[in-house]
């Protein structure tokens, strides 16, 4: 595989030039990414610089032009017209609106999402769990989420739901899967097994090794949290079989130490580890720059090199963002949206509001409806409409919008997009390893990356 980029020539690199592809190349020659579709193909160093010539000169109509002319156009993938409509088929349950650390970049404002802390009752977490199933077709698969604040301080709520929504699933004969995000501290023994038992995804919020993790991830009383976190999350690192058990860093200026966090991790037993970047936090505090993006697009690179040469020898690596950036770029997965957010997903506030997503519950500018009424149909379609990619400056102009879907709509809405050259260098690189693997390990592609 050819050297990847770096953050400092990402910009270079990586910067849109025509919206309708972008040209990566290998050890095998040149490559171009057909955007909308996400198609690859191979193609010969004089097309390349065909390509380049139009690129380079940002000339739309001489790009289209080749495309035709080499066969490579194709009827679009994705229109302008927002999804007619879109059955839910996802809910997370704000059970806990209250948390016991003071995690300082805190989307949900110290867990209380900037109100009085409270609990789900139970008869909002059935009523959005009866919403859900009454909407779905036999046979089908729903997903059930529980989230907070910390949804472990509202224990007794997330073992009746479950219950009731695994019976209420096997009376209509569809499917249901949970999971679970929590800081870890609260969970014990017989909270593994219950999620062994009812094959929970399991996602344990760690940023770092230690102080690191420490630093900004402490009890609301000031001490640190890894050791009691590490101590409380062992047994389930050990029992998982049914659940899997992953770890999420939120990666801000002061844990930019990927590389270590990674393999520490992974060490410990985790099914999977994956890093975000902080982009948008209530106070601004600890939130990600353009200096802190080349770091840490530098680091992820090297998680990535060491992914790919542990899979050349047959080791599992699991660094879940190349695993799923592969996954989809395998896959020719196309997308207007980033997620399923305001549309196949609703998150759930303790007192039964429907938002786009957790990250907007008690948020106006994600209210959806509410558990009793339903979704408001208006809003949900003026949502789609507004936030569909086409109509997002500046994606409708950028190769990686199929890829990329906008980027998180609570982050854009509330911050912009302070990293789009990052997110195109982290695509890029993921470009050419997948070619890569496609060339010289194709059995890695041969059945469901794990």
């Amino acid at each position: 595989m050819n050297k990847p980029l770096k953050m400092n020539n990402a910009e270079l690199i990586s910067k849109p030039r025509v919206p309708q592809g972008h040209l990566f190349s290998s050890n095998d020659g040149s490559h171009l990414l057909v955007s909308d579709g996400s198609r690859i193909f191979g193609i010969s160093e004089e097309l390349a610089l065909n390509f380049e010539h139009a690129m380079n000169l940002n000339d739309v109509q001489a790009f289209d032009s080749l495309l035709v002319k080499y066969g490579l156009d194709a009827p679009p993938f994705v229109t302008d017209t927002p999804p007619q409509s879109f059955p839910l088929r996802s809910i997370s349950l704000a059970v806990a609106q209250k948390c016991n650390l003071g995690c300082t970049y805190c989307y949900a404002e110290g867990g209380d999402f900037g109100g009085p802390a409270k609990n789900m009752p139970e008869e909002i977490a059935f009523a959005s769990i009866e919403r859900l199933i009454n909407g779905t077709l036999q046979g089908e698969q729903v997903n059930i989420a529980f989230l907070g604040g910390e949804p472990m301080i509202n224990r007794k709520l997330i073992y009746s739901a479950t219950k009731f929504a695994k019976d209420r699933a096997e009376k209509k004969n569809i499917k249901v899967g949970f999971s679970i995000t929590t800081n870890g501290t609260l969970v014990t023994v017989n909270d593994g097994e219950f999620f062994e038992q009812n094959g929970f995804a399991v996602t344990i919020s760690l940023d770092g090794v230690g102080e690191v993790h420490d630093g900004q991830r402490a009890f609301k009383g000031g001490q640190g949290s890894y050791a009691r976190i590490i101590e409380r999350i062992k047994p389930l690192l050990t029992m998982q079989h049914n659940m899997q058990v992953s770890a999420r860093v939120t990666v801000t200026p002061r844990n930019l130490q990927l590389v270590e966090t990674l393999d520490t991790l992974i060490d410990l037993g985790f099914h999977s580890v994956g890093f975000s970047p902080m982009l948008s936090s209530p106070t601004g505090k600890d939130e990600m720059n353009m200096p802190d993006l080349e770091v840490m697009l530098n680091q992820m690179i090297e998680c990535g090199q060491e992914f790919v040469r542990k899979i050349k020898t047959g080791q599992r690596y699991p660094f879940s963002n190349i695993v799923n950036a592969l996954r989809e770029i395998h896959r020719g997965t196309h997308r207007p949206y980033p997620c399923g957010a305001g549309a196949g997903y609703m998150g759930v506030s303790a007192d039964g509001g429907l938002f786009a997503c957790h990250r907007f519950v008690d948020d106006e500018k994600g209210k959806m409806g509410d558990v009793n009424t339903g979704i408001g149909k208006e809003q949900q379609k003026a949502w789609l409409a507004d936030r569909h990619v086409h109509f997002q400056e500046p994606c409708k102009s950028c190769w990686a919008r199929y890829l990329c879907g906008g980027g998180c709509h609570h982050e854009v809405i509330h911050r912009g997009r302070p990293a789009c050259d990052y997110i195109r260098g982290w695509l890029h690189f993921c470009l050419q390893t997948y070619v890569a693997l496609l060339e010289e390990t194709p059995e890695y592609f041969a059945s469901k990356p794990n």
